[in-house]
């Protein structure tokens, strides 16, 4: 069996690498557009359903728990870098009320079958968040829980690539182009050739509308333009920070060592691929950040990267084959949870290309399915 991979961020990249470990003769084409949601992503991740999830997203986020220490085990014993680590969560706010709030939220999770990762959820009093993460103001309280990570997105994404490449994956540069024979897909042109393959999986993030919309096909997918901006702090080590959520502006603060902190991005839905740091969006991600963690005032600005999430138009992931469109299946959509959901949503599409059930209702995730919206 021959099988196309069309995109390389971190679904794309899992799907590649499940289906070379697997022995499918694999190729993955990569145009390698600037904005990929993948290198410009936090690092958050937090595989675990909401209560209010539907049925089928929640099945997929169990999913996903389950499988992302075992392939991240893996790739690290292959000898692979991921940027991978377990850690804490910390959900802080100003208000008892609120504090309170998260503190049943959390709990509420923690007892729902396949969420025993959440364990340990303990109420923080007053100044002990500052006391862990002391660029964090003196007043504030709230929730210590377990079942984060934070990841690397680029350096997961080349593992999973270089992975896929040792167990016999061919790489592909440039744009691709879909091509068919009336009644089905049949294969990809890209690198100035014709690529034949028994089934193409398209993980091209918000660029995969493009891909299918000549055959007539509208994948409810967007781009959501988010910058993102890192600091650092010369003499301090974040190395042990845990994640923080801010429950009162729904932001989030992830650490990695030895002393990098990236700060909460910035939504921006009408963006369109408009790939530029904006003034205002700078603005709005450095307020953000003195605001609810005043002790980053005198961070040192390394970088602000600028990415375009896959936003579908009902905030469902899109994942499935294509009625109309035999020999074509379509993974993308996960928004802003493209770390936490994509390399299961990858392994996903690789079962799927080679003809297998994948144990959970696809129904709600078709990619060519009516959103009621343009």
């Amino acid at each position: 069996m021959r099988v196309i991979v069309v995109g390389g961020g971190i679904v794309g990249a899992s799907a590649a690498f499940h289906l070379a470990r697997r022995g499918v003769a694999t190729t993955l084409v990569d145009a390698g557009h600037v904005g990929r949601a993948t290198s410009a992503g936090a690092g958050v991740v937090f595989p675990r359903p909401l209560p209010w999830d539907p049925e089928p997203l929640r099945a997929l986020t169990l999913a996903a728990a389950a499988h992302y220490p075992a392939l991240m085990t893996e790739l690290a014993e292959d000898g692979h870098t991921t940027g991978y680590q377990a850690v804490e969560g910390m959900s802080v706010s100003a208000g008892a009320a609120t504090a309170d709030r998260e503190h049943a939220l959390l709990g509420q999770m923690a007892a729902q079958p396949g969420c025993a990762g959440l364990g340990g959820v303990r109420r923080l009093a007053r100044g002990e968040p500052a006391r862990r993460v002391p660029v964090l103001p003196e007043h504030l309280e709230g929730v210590a829980f377990g079942g984060m990570a934070r990841l690397d997105g680029r350096l997961a994404r080349n593992a999973l690539v270089d992975a896929a490449e040792e167990r016999g994956l061919r790489r592909v540069g440039g744009d691709a182009e879909l091509l068919g024979d009336g009644t089905r897909i049949t294969g990809v042109r890209a690198g100035g050739e014709d690529l034949s393959a028994d089934a193409v999986v398209v993980a091209a993030g918000a660029w995969t509308a493009r891909l299918l919309a000549p055959f007539g096909v509208r994948v409810p997918v967007f781009p959501v333009r988010g910058q993102i901006t890192h600091v650092a702090l010369p003499e301090t080590s974040t190395r042990d920070w845990p994640v923080v959520r801010f429950a009162d502006h729904d932001r989030f603060m992830v650490a990695f060592p030895p002393n990098r902190i990236v700060l909460n991005a910035t939504h921006e839905p009408d963006a369109g691929f408009d790939h530029r740091v904006t003034v205002a969006g700078l603005r709005q991600v450095l307020a953000d950040a003195v605001e609810t963690a005043p002790g980053l005032a005198e961070a040192t600005v390394l970088e602000t990267r600028v990415g375009f999430r896959p936003g579908s138009r009902d905030g469902l992931p899109i994942l499935g084959p294509v009625e109309s469109l035999p020999g074509v299946v379509v993974a993308t959509g996960l928004g802003p949870s493209g770390l936490t959901l994509g390399p299961h949503q990858g392994a996903l599409a690789a079962r799927l290309a080679m003809g297998e059930a994948v144990g959970i209702d696809l129904d709600p995730f078709r990619p060519d399915r009516d959103t009621g919206r343009s």
